[in-house]
């Protein structure tokens, strides 16, 4: 049976007029223009220094685009949006009609806006819809299926002003693009993809015994190596030094094993001693 449920944490910000597409293409990660009926664009904004401040799906549907983003943040985003809008024709709005939900392995047959989660192939759908499907499955089996592929979740993945994009896998995860023009924060994701300046990465953990709240120290032969982000049950998410991948780590009562997935490009090095 397919799995379906709405994510109550989420939330849509529609962006409107003539202009909204180069709006928003020369401010977050990914290629606006790719957005089309059917496919999603996964995408950051930035900070000018390049640090993660939000991500969301971006979708194409007639006449405007409509972001799938973290309910909380939409009042931010529509503000810190709002100030680059200069001359441009475009207006910004909350849509609190509108619900998100997922669905996974197949496309479901429900009413809205659908397109496949761009971050992985066969990985999920996801909804955007004024009318909420019948549920199948719950949001906390949702981050069970999303904890397992190693996908972050927002802010309970990454830190505002702190984070680079490449830490969080969105170079593998198609949340970048290396060929459209300049954004915010371009310098230094260009710079940190093509000096291998990234020294830690967010991974999978297994975790055996309870698990560690959000930011708990992760250490290796009592020495910090990372720091425990979202989790359920006994898998989590870790940003972890490199060097840390390895070994026998400890975060609080419980000891961590890390699980680099498939999808996921690591130095030579790490590799090998993974």
């Amino acid at each position: 049976m397919n799995a379906i449920t709405s994510l109550p944490d989420r939330g849509v910000l529609a962006i409107e007029g003539a202009d909204r597409v180069a709006f928003l293409q020369g401010l977050v990660s990914n290629d606006v223009e790719a957005a089309a009926p059917g496919r999603a664009v996964w995408a950051a904004l930035l900070t000018p220094q390049g640090k993660w401040l939000a991500d969301f799906f971006i979708f194409a549907d007639s006449d405007r685009l409509l972001l799938d983003c973290e309910l909380d943040q939409i009042p931010g985003l529509i503000q810190r949006l709002g100030r680059y809008r200069l001359r441009m024709k475009v207006t910004l709005r909350q849509e609190p009609e509108w619900l998100v939900c997922v669905a996974w392995p197949n496309r479901p047959d429900v009413p809205g806006v659908i397109a496949a989660d761009p971050r992985l192939p066969g990985f999920a759908w996801r909804i955007l819809t004024t009318e909420a499907p019948p549920p199948t499955a719950t949001p906390e089996d949702w981050d069970r299926h999303r904890l397992a592929a190693g996908l972050p979740d927002g802010s309970r993945d990454l830190e505002a002003d702190r984070s680079v994009l490449l830490e969080a896998g969105f170079d593998e995860l198609a949340g970048v693009s290396w060929s459209k023009g300049c954004y915010m924060g371009q310098e230094l994701t260009a710079r940190t993809r093509y000096r291998g300046l990234v020294k830690r990465r967010l991974v999978p953990v297994q975790v055996d015994g309870p698990l560690p709240p959000p930011g708990s120290p992760i250490l290796r032969d009592g020495q910090e190596v990372g720091s425990m982000r979202s989790g359920r049950d006994h898998a989590g998410l870790a940003s972890l030094r490199l060097d840390g991948l390895t070994g026998s780590l400890r975060c609080g009562d419980s000891a961590l094993t890390p699980r680099v997935p498939d999808w996921m490009h690591l130095p030579a090095a790490v590799g090998e001693t993974a």
